[in-house]
């Protein structure tokens, strides 16, 4: 495991070591040093690497007092299980680097001046430009990305050895505005049903914010397209088992209860790995449950100066995942019987090119020719929020819910 040395008392002088995520740790505020200048600097030695992290007692997390440090010092700490699902997958960053009271900068590319150690991968995207973005292979990526002002971490589901054949299916669960947090678990739990019967293995997980993921590890044996397709085949099943519940309905108007996001499976599409840290008031980490502790989960409970305790005292019930990967035909098949019922494909993210079976990209209840039934495929969405809904400035461009992922307006009040 690699090792940090981390100066205290204004950043000089003493050096504590910590391994892994054992209890020769600071908690979170403990290196916090307000009279420290913004120009100073410290150094991690992590991994073998000298990484310099400029600004180290910059507040990220007003409420709580946590800084930049403590962001690098718990990734630096739990490297291990962060690893496992960062490893060798291009990565985009997603940069606080004010905090998170501010807007991110999403960063595909990494700069022009990095250290020669830095590991990164040439990624194709839709529009047919390329990036060389970083690859997190060891815990002095992780701060190094850290000292950029990554806060969570955003990884392909492909891996640098072959980016058009993913190895992971990813289910994201998100709750519809009036949902409440019990409607989500019980929907992960009917995922899980549908994933079983379909010979696979979920590994659920808290998103950090109101929602729940389930990762999916697949055979490298399909592409982006067949991937996404099983995400929406599966996606209709739960939403056909409990219609009260779930819905796989693109756009917004016509949604209810929890949306099960297959466009999440399409190319270029990422959300944050399991232990990324979100940028909530309370510093909430997307944490991997047992499948058993889903029913009881509360993601407040799930933080930053929580997650080493449970690593400790639980583990890491994704520790396995990589030898658990499955196949996608069943899905695939069940795809293939919607498809011969006249369910066709369904909306797109309004960045990709317009796919051959997709509906019309125009909104539904605007749409005058658009027929009284077509299964249950919406149509797409194009940027910015629906009509009527106000973001308050939070939240640019495509979509309408203030903050997603990163928390919600009212968290945020006194």
């Amino acid at each position: 495991m690699s090792v940090a040395s981390v100066p205290r008392s204004g950043y000089a002088g003493t050096s504590i070591a910590r391994t892994g995520c054992g209890r020769n740790y600071l908690e979170p505020g403990d290196v916090y040093a307000p009279g420290v200048a913004k120009s100073e600097s410290t150094t991690l030695e992590v991994a073998g690497r000298e990484v310099r992290l400029s600004n180290p007692s910059k507040v990220y997390f007003p409420k709580p007092g946590w800084t930049k440090l403590d962001i690098a010092q718990y990734y630096v700490d739990c490297a291990d299980p962060v690893l496992v699902h960062v490893r060798e997958r291009p990565t985009v960053m997603k940069r606080f680097v004010n905090g998170i009271q501010q807007e991110p900068i999403w960063q595909k590319r990494v700069p022009q001046n990095v250290p020669d150690w830095l590991q990164t991968a040439t990624v194709s995207f839709p529009s047919g430009r390329t990036a060389e973005e970083l690859v997190a292979n060891d815990a002095a990526h992780l701060a190094w990305a850290v000292n950029l002002g990554v806060i969570d971490f955003n990884p392909w589901p492909a891996r640098r050895g072959d980016l058009d054949r993913p190895d992971e299916l990813r289910v994201d669960l998100d709750p519809t505005p009036d949902i409440g947090w019990d409607d989500v678990r019980r929907a992960t739990m009917v995922v899980r049903d549908v994933l079983v019967e379909h010979g696979l293995r979920g590994y659920p997980k808290t998103s950090g914010s109101k929602g729940m993921h389930v990762n999916v590890r697949i055979e490298p044996r399909w592409s982006f397209l067949e991937v996404r397709r099983a995400a929406l085949a599966l996606a209709r099943e739960v939403e056909r088992r409990a219609p009260d519940l779930a819905t796989s309905k693109w756009w917004k108007e016509e949604r209810h209860g929890v949306f099960v996001d297959y466009n999440q499976n399409a190319r270029d599409r990422t959300v944050a790995s399991a232990y990324s840290v979100r940028p909530t008031p309370d510093a909430r980490v997307s944490t991997p449950l047992e499948w058993d502790e889903v029913p009881d989960a509360e993601p407040a409970d799930l933080r930053l100066d929580t997650l080493r305790e449970r690593l400790r005292t639980v583990g890491d019930p994704a520790a396995d995942i990589d030898d658990n990967a499955g196949s996608l035909d069943a899905l695939l098949e069940l795809a293939r019987r919607d498809e011969e019922e006249g369910i066709g494909d369904a909306p797109w993210p309004p960045h990709f090119p317009k796919q051959k079976d997709e509906p019309k990209r125009v909104q539904p209840s605007r749409d005058r020719d658009r027929p009284t039934q077509r299964g249950r495929a919406g149509d797409p969405q194009p940027g910015g929020p629906p009509p009527g809904v106000r973001t308050g400035g939070l939240q640019r461009g495509f979509g309408s819910k203030p903050r997603t992922g990163q928390g919600y307006e009212d968290e945020f009040e006194d």
